[in-house]
């Protein structure tokens, strides 16, 4: 399988909002609830950004999923630092994609100059979190009972990799 990475263009938004609905409708991995527009869709997934770039992935010819980097926080003493995302059609988990798109943002990040990259992941997703210690995150942040999906409560983690 030759996986590759392609910047996000704007007409691509409706397949990677397709991908991210099912996340938001079958899995914890999102604390969103319901579909989200477009326009909130793009409120933190960028094109043409200078600091957080966005990314289709493909296994061959196939669309696996996306990946970005986005704010960590809104404010711009924290533009030193981007939270780290990925995002792959079912069917494509378990294949190590998650391992090569996750060494692909790093080094995009640190590229244009970013110096830290945090994960957010639901406390029961202990793929990515496995993920994210394989690749040299180190556990910085513990909120418990923080967020509640599917009539569960649901912890918080934050991986945090300082790369500059």
């Amino acid at each position: 399988m030759q996986l590759s990475f392609t910047p996000l263009t704007g007409d691509k938004f409706i397949e990677i909002k397709a991908i991210y609905d099912w996340y938001i409708k079958n899995a914890t991995a999102t604390f969103h609830t319901e579909p989200i527009t477009l326009e909130q869709l793009r409120e933190f997934i960028f094109i043409d950004h200078p600091l957080y770039k966005s990314f289709l992935i493909h296994a061959d010819v196939a669309l696996a999923g996306y990946c970005f980097l986005t704010y960590h926080k809104k404010r711009p003493a924290y533009d030193r630092t981007a939270e780290i995302s990925i995002y792959l059609e079912k069917e494509f988990t378990g294949r190590g994609i998650g391992q090569v798109a996750l060494a692909y943002l790093e080094e995009v990040a640190k590229r244009v100059g970013l110096k830290n990259l945090v994960g957010v992941i639901t406390g029961d997703n202990l793929s990515s979190m496995a993920l994210f210690e394989k690749a040299g995150f180190i556990k910085c942040a513990h909120f418990k009972n923080v967020g509640e999906k599917f009539g569960k409560v649901l912890d918080v983690v934050a991986y945090q990799k300082e790369i500059g």
